[in-house]
């Protein structure tokens, strides 16, 4: 089974080290990212791929709808493992238009423990919901709630204790907001980045 997915490991593999000779042993022996990755686990936003890095220079964390939620075990381990251990300097989060989990979070079907998960997208529509429903086109509403939640999602990644405690001491670390477009590769930065604590501060007081 799955013989094709093989077979492309190994043209993949081999691929590498005709360009690389060195690529796997310098890969097995060394993490150092600079770069931690929120995303959503949506098959057509290849992490990696799309910032044009290697295997070893980008942490990756994903889930349905790019949540950075307080209260996920897991996120707060990929979070604190890559700022603490890893020491990336930069937190990119990134959501991307048409993202699935973002409509179901908000059209009204239920569809089990996935509609508590996306519980807190429902809250940024709550918050915002003037805003959203002034623009009078669904794909157009839809696309700026997920620049909203990714929005709110900088906010929890800034607001961590991990996070906090770094720029106490005096660590390099930024965090962004970035919205990835299906329809042509490019990523559109929204201007929302967070690096310290009076960066934080004025965000909170805002």
């Amino acid at each position: 089974m799955l013989e094709d997915l093989k077979l492309n490991n190994a043209n993949w593999s081999k691929g590498k080290t005709e360009v690389d000779p060195a690529f796997f042993k310098r890969l097995e022996n060394q993490q150092s990212p600079e770069y931690l990755w929120i995303g959503c686990s949506d098959s057509r936003v290849p992490a990696n791929e799309i910032v044009g890095l290697d295997p070893g220079e980008l942490f990756v964390h994903r889930n349905v709808a790019n949540l950075a939620p307080p209260q996920d075990a897991n996120y707060l381990s990929v979070l604190q493992f890559a700022v603490d251990v890893l020491k990336v300097k930069h937190v990119m989060v990134v959501g991307h238009y048409g993202c699935g989990g973002v409509a179901a979070a908000i059209d009204g079907k239920r569809r089990g423990l996935v509609d508590h998960w996306l519980h807190p997208i429902r809250e940024v529509h709550a918050e915002h919901k003037h805003e959203l429903e002034a623009i009078p086109e669904e794909r157009d509403r839809l696309n700026r709630l997920c620049e909203l939640n990714v929005i709110r999602q900088v906010r929890n990644v800034a607001s961590d204790v991990f996070v906090q405690d770094a720029w106490a001491r005096g660590q390099s670390l930024a965090v962004h907001g970035w919205v990835y477009s299906l329809s042509n590769g490019l990523v559109t930065d929204l201007n929302v980045g967070i690096a310290s604590l009076d960066d934080y501060e004025r965000v909170v007081a805002g």
